[in-house]
């Protein structure tokens, strides 16, 4: 069998034209041996390889323009052509019109070519949230695109080594948070969760903490009642009708604070930055967002466009090389699955 053909094409989108998307795209693609685990296939124009390239002064010669899947070679830099016109990057500034274009379409294009199969794993670049609401794009950012054209229920997945934090809710004001927290959507993301332990991760019977809502899970109802009126019934529906290892609701600061989470394989926090700060101190440039739930697989690194240090050749991969890893691991899991379900249905 042709070992070749069995290699993971791995689909990138550009990000933000004016960010650090592309430097640390190439930055990964460039490293000795790397391309030896997976096919790169960027969607975007050579163009911006090479504009990035010069101004960056690396030395990559493996770039590799396609205008089809049929063109794909492995141990290249695949870079699908979809934007035709001639394109002046460098006069394209931040927030500008047609720096939002861009990456939207590099998206659009990416997400349907992992639709069709024609890619494996889809790994994200990062985007502008506020510029990302443009024209017929009436979304916050990837992952509710994604909610909306793949199938089935997303949840953020922040993944590492050492801690696994989802989310509840997403990208929310902090006054809103309250009111959108109910036991069947605290229900809901705990069962998608255990269920990608399960899937994606190989965690045979998985361990989950579930985090308060309030200031020291509101010390038995003083200080709100969102532990006792909907996180603490959602937990023993599970824990006493399923007999599933869920536990909680922990205070979060003294559960970070004592290294607790290092007993559970995930935890499910309820609001943004109550799992994104810990997860952030403890796995900065290391850590991946995982879009679990959904029947495809997308994975990003754990930052954002970082203007201020874009084009300076400064940026650290680490986290995009972890993204791409993580989403290779994750699609060999899922096989493995399959097959270990099909091989007991017979």
């Amino acid at each position: 069998m042709n070992y070749r053909k069995k290699k993971i094409k791995v689909g990138f989108t550009t990000g933000d034209i004016n960010g650090i998307g592309i430097e640390i795209f190439l930055k990964v693609c460039c490293k000795k041996k790397i391309l030896d685990f997976f096919t790169p296939i960027l969607f975007g124009s050579p163009k911006l390889c090479f504009y990035y390239k010069k101004i960056l002064n690396m030395e990559i010669n493996n770039i590799r323009e396609i205008k089809n899947f049929k063109e794909v070679v492995d141990y290249k830099i695949n870079v699908f052509n979809i934007w035709k016109e001639d394109i002046k990057f460098e006069s394209i500034k931040i927030n500008h019109p047609e720096s939002i274009k861009y990456p939207i379409s590099s998206l659009k294009k990416a997400v349907k070519s992992l639709k069709e199969g024609k890619i494996d794993v889809l790994v994200t670049a990062p985007v502008n949230k506020k510029s990302m609401n443009f024209k017929n794009f009436s979304f916050f950012g990837h992952t509710e695109y994604l909610q909306n054209v793949l199938e089935g229920e997303s949840l953020m997945f922040m993944i590492h080594d050492i801690l696994k934090i989802a989310l509840v809710t997403n990208h929310l004001p902090l006054k809103k948070v309250s009111s959108e927290l109910n036991i069947k959507k605290i229900i809901k993301s705990i069962k998608i969760l255990h269920k990608s332990l399960i899937i994606d991760f190989s965690v045979e019977k998985p361990k989950i903490a579930v985090l308060g809502c309030n200031p020291h899970s509101s010390d038995n109802g003083l200080i709100g009642n969102e532990e006792n009126t909907k996180i603490k019934p959602a937990i023993d529906s599970l824990f006493q009708k399923q007999g599933w290892l869920i536990f909680g609701p922990y205070p979060s600061d003294s559960f970070f604070g004592n290294q607790n989470y290092r007993n559970f394989d995930a935890v499910l926090a309820m609001y943004h930055d109550q799992g994104l700060i810990p997860f952030k101190t403890l796995t900065f440039n290391q850590g991946v967002n995982f879009t679990a739930g959904l029947s495809h697989i997308r994975t990003s690194p754990d930052h954002g466009v970082a203007y201020d240090i874009a084009k300076k050749g400064i940026a650290n991969e680490n986290s995009f090389e972890e993204a791409i890893f993580n989403a290779i691991k994750i699609f060999k899991n899922r096989k493995e699955y399959m097959k270990f379900s099909l091989s007991r249905s017979l």
